[in-house]
């Protein structure tokens, strides 16, 4: 199969944390602004190189690094410099659609309520499509599943609806804190109106997305790779469904999967043995995201060449996979549907007679 030339293609992530894409010139910038002396370098080259190789192991290895990036994401200032630059860099990259989410909860350190870190965001998102070429649907907001504040995070979610707010989510340590724990927030922002997508399937097991979306409701689930627990899976193929994969593959539930992130977690050892394929070709909802850029050392155009280049996908196929992720969007139904009519299927169809 012929190379796929993805940076030209119009794509869709579902799955990006605003705090773990930070442009490494800016935390340095910031960081000397704020007065942050705690960076484990102040070279730019080695701390690229210190981000980049601290990702991998597991996923609370993974999670460490994000004590810098949200150090330097005390202000008001900061928060609208960092959404405005991840706009712009998804843009650049060929992303036509993108929800984007983070934890309000942890950026306010310096004084600031959840809400005015949301509005903050939210300037930095209209500066950032101001050009017109990237939709950013919104922010999906998080609160951590370790924490106990779920609630007054969900409710900060649902005052700041008119921001630009569209989703929540459960994200931090998986194993031995269930989403089920967090029921109020869920409730809550459910009967906002508000997206929800649950972390479930990363960390833990097919159990851990069973309770996010039997018990919590939840209509995505961030990652959801371990769905392929409830299947009988060779590390290529898959034979058997379990009567919980078969529910999600059939409901058509959302799986927001990162590959590299995956690997970098020790989810699973390589692209080889990755079920994304796998998962694809049986039917399932899945879409290529990024999760953290800056850990991962990741590009959206480099995740979608990973995917066609490990498991054969076709341009048809990563058409099929932008198409099912902006479906599966929270973000405003009309503008998504735009970006698939005008954007996606029109730039597809003149790649594929090129």
């Amino acid at each position: 199969m012929a190379t796929i030339e993805t940076e030209e293609l119009p794509k869709a992530v579902l799955h990006e944390h605003l705090d773990g894409g930070l442009r490494v010139e800016t935390v340095l910038e910031i960081a000397d602004e704020v007065g942050y002396r705690d960076l484990p370098s102040y070279d730019i080259d080695e701390l690229r190189t210190w981000f980049h190789q601290g990702r991998s192991g597991s996923l609370e290895r993974y999670l460490e690094p994000f004590v810098h990036t949200i150090a330097v994401m005390q202000t008001q200032d900061a928060i609208s410099r960092i959404a405005y630059e991840s706009a712009r860099d998804l843009a650049e990259d060929g992303v036509a659609y993108a929800e984007i989410r983070f934890a309000p909860s942890l950026n306010m350190a310096g004084g600031l309520t959840r809400e005015a870190v949301l509005e903050a965001a939210h300037d930095g998102y209209q500066r950032g499509m101001a050009s017109g070429d990237i939709t950013i649907g919104g922010t999906i907001v998080c609160a951590m599943r370790q924490d106990k504040d779920s609630a007054e995070v969900a409710r900060a979610a649902a005052a700041s609806m008119h921001v630009g707010v569209i989703g929540f989510d459960l994200a931090g340590p998986e194993a031995g804190f269930p989403a089920d724990d967090h029921l109020e927030a869920c409730l809550i922002v459910r009967e906002a109106g508000l997206g929800l997508t649950i972390h479930g399937g990363e960390g833990d097991g097919a159990h851990s997305m069973w309770r996010a979306i039997a018990l919590c409701g939840a209509m995505r689930i961030g990652h959801g790779v371990h769905v392929a627990d409830d299947t009988d899976f060779d590390g290529t193929e898959i034979s058997h469904l379990g009567p919980f994969a078969r529910s999600v593959r059939d409901h058509r539930v959302p799986l927001e999967v990162a590959i590299s992130s995956n690997i970098h977690t020790s989810s699973y050892a390589s692209p080889e043995v990755h079920p994304f394929g796998a998962l694809y070709r049986n039917g399932f909802n899945v879409s290529i995201n990024t999760d953290n850029r800056l850990m991962s050392g990741v590009t959206v155009s480099s995740e979608y060449a990973l995917a066609s280049e490990s498991f054969g996908l076709s341009l048809d196929d990563l058409e099929r996979i932008t198409v099912n992720a902006i479906e599966a969007g929270f973000g405003d139904y009309r503008e998504r549907s735009r970006i698939i009519d005008d954007v996606v299927r029109p730039a597809y169809a003149a790649a594929g007679v090129q």
